[in-house]
């Protein structure tokens, strides 16, 4: 077995309460009103947002629907733009509005995702303006998670020595720029950039800042070679740096994923030895790396044992189990596992049903993954952008634009997936087919959310409409596209130069 059994015959901790029944029960339903009436005010506040067409008729809407405009609701209307992509412009418009009011400070949560919704649309001058303000006006809001989300959406279109130059500029607005901040670096460069540039710039910085078992834990979860990970976990016991369960947890991963199993079963014996006791994340690493070696009944035991050993599954670790079944395309055990989960109270998420849908989509199975979309939207588990991907594929490649409709207008009712990414491919099933009329009518829809369509998309309705001689309606969307504005500019202005790694060690920090 992988860990020795640890005694379940805890001692009960019992809780008394004097609060009558009566009172609690109230309690229960006081609360769920409560959850029920903020819920229907974001989503008329969201609402109000995405249908106003200038900031004053947004201010009037606002004041006239009478919402209190509360941390906790602000915070969940800009979550609902986060999530359904939404108009970053209006967004900030909201945030700025409800900012100005008299002794009125926005949460760290509203600043975060406000700052990702700019960042994810590549409206960086308005992030670094919204720095600004709140740098005059609370910045201890300004927080290492700022600069995680900062530097995310930046390494995710800059070079490495552009999000290395937006660290720096950090600094200015950060309360405390110190090893945690520097972790957010590191951590956001294995994310979108290479294993290879976050070792250089860890090296090129760590003399500024003292590394800490965060640090070698965010870059130990980077490693594809067990080798280098092996050195570098040597150079972190030199350092005096004590390893806990997250780092013998990448380490394990990384055995894992190159299909050393001895390895990583060694590993956690070592863990055993040193009393750390495995997690739910050692063991989807397991059942992870025994799929990989064609042993997808031998990952699924571990699911029962490792409840045996006082560690119950959660929804990755079936996940892990069931894309092992399907890579084995054994779907019959993978839709089992799936059921089995729902059963435990485990609710089966988007990347769950992508395992499927992926496997159909290869097979070319459309009513399978048709039949699955349906299951899914029926037990309000919404598709993300992966998802609608697979699908709308496959219903280009079968010609199905009924299918392709009612997932796009579900997407539009619903606020799922990108519309960006997945209306390229339902504009090229439309327009090659000629359908115009919902050709349009989609490009209206997602300008009205405000989503730019791509100007492949936009040329081939052009070409459609200039054929079908419908001047006016093309002079309509030209002036819309027209309206959009080049989002890309990267700041700071400075950063014109290639990635250059070699004098990191000289930037001052």
């Amino acid at each position: 077995m992988i860990l020795r059994r640890q005694s379940l015959f805890q001692s009960p901790i019992r809780y008394f309460s004097p609060t009558p029944l009566s009172n609690f029960l109230w309690h229960q339903f006081s609360t769920a009103s409560e959850n029920q009436s903020l819920n229907e005010n974001v989503e008329t506040v969201f609402r109000i947002i995405s249908s106003s067409s200038s900031s004053a008729n947004m201010r009037h809407s606002l004041k006239s629907s009478r919402v209190f405009l509360s941390n906790e609701l602000i915070d969940g209307v800009l979550k609902r733009v986060r999530f359904s992509h939404g108009n970053p412009l209006q967004a900030l418009e909201f945030f700025n509005y409800t900012s100005r009011r008299r002794e009125f400070y926005h949460s760290a949560f509203s600043l975060d995702t406000m700052l990702y919704i700019l960042g994810r649309n590549r409206k960086f001058e308005k992030i670094w303006d919204v720095l600004i303000d709140m740098k005059l006006k609370d910045r201890s809001l300004i927080t290492p998670r700022t600069v995680m989300v900062v530097l995310g959406r930046i390494a995710k279109v800059c070079s490495v020595r552009q999000t290395v130059e937006s660290f720096r500029k950090l600094k200015k607005f950060v309360p405390e720029f110190d090893v945690t901040c520097f972790n957010a670096l590191l951590r956001t460069l294995c994310q979108e950039k290479s294993m290879t540039d976050a070792r250089n710039v860890y090296h090129g910085l760590k003399s500024k800042f003292r590394p800490n078992l965060q640090t070698f834990n965010i870059l130990l979860s980077g490693w594809k070679s067990s080798e280098e990970a092996e050195g570098f976990f040597d150079e972190m016991r030199e350092m005096g740096v004590q390893p806990d369960v997250v780092s013998y947890n990448c380490l394990i991963d990384v055995y894992c994923k190159n299909r050393e199993m001895d390895k990583a079963f060694k590993v956690i014996e070592k863990m055993r030895d040193e009393d750390i006791a495995a997690d739910v994340i050692t063991y989807t690493s397991i059942i992870g790396g025994l799929g990989l070696i064609g042993q997808p009944d031998k990952a699924r035991n571990i699911l029962k044992e490792m409840k045996e050993y006082g560690c119950y599954p959660d929804v990755a670790a079936y996940n892990a189990a069931i894309r092992n079944f399907c890579i084995a395309k054994r779907l019959r055990e993978a839709f089992d596992l799936m059921d089995e989960m729902a059963n435990k109270g485990l609710n089966p998420n988007a990347t769950t049903y992508n395992l499927f849908f992926r496997i159909f989509f290869w097979s070319n199975d459309l009513q399978s993954s048709w039949n699955l979309y349906r299951r899914m939207m029926d037990v309000g588990c919404l598709p993300n952008t992966q998802s609608c991907l697979f699908l709308m594929r496959s219903f280009k490649r079968h010609e199905k634009v009924e299918m392709a409709l009612q997932l796009w207008n579900d997407m539009v009712e619903r606020g799922f997936g990108s519309y960006i990414l997945v209306s390229e491919e339902l504009f090229d099933l439309l327009c090659d087919l000629g359908k115009l009329i919902e050709a349009e009518k989609c490009f209206l829809q997602m300008v009205d959310k405000g989503h730019k369509p791509s100007n492949v998309s936009f040329k081939r309705i052009k070409v459609l409409m200039e054929l079908a001689n419908k001047h006016e309606a093309l002079q309509n969307l030209s002036k819309i596209m027209e309206s959009f504005l080049d989002p890309l500019k990267c700041l700071p202005k400075t950063m014109t130069r290639p990635a250059d790694l070699s004098n990191l060690n000289s930037l001052p920090c």
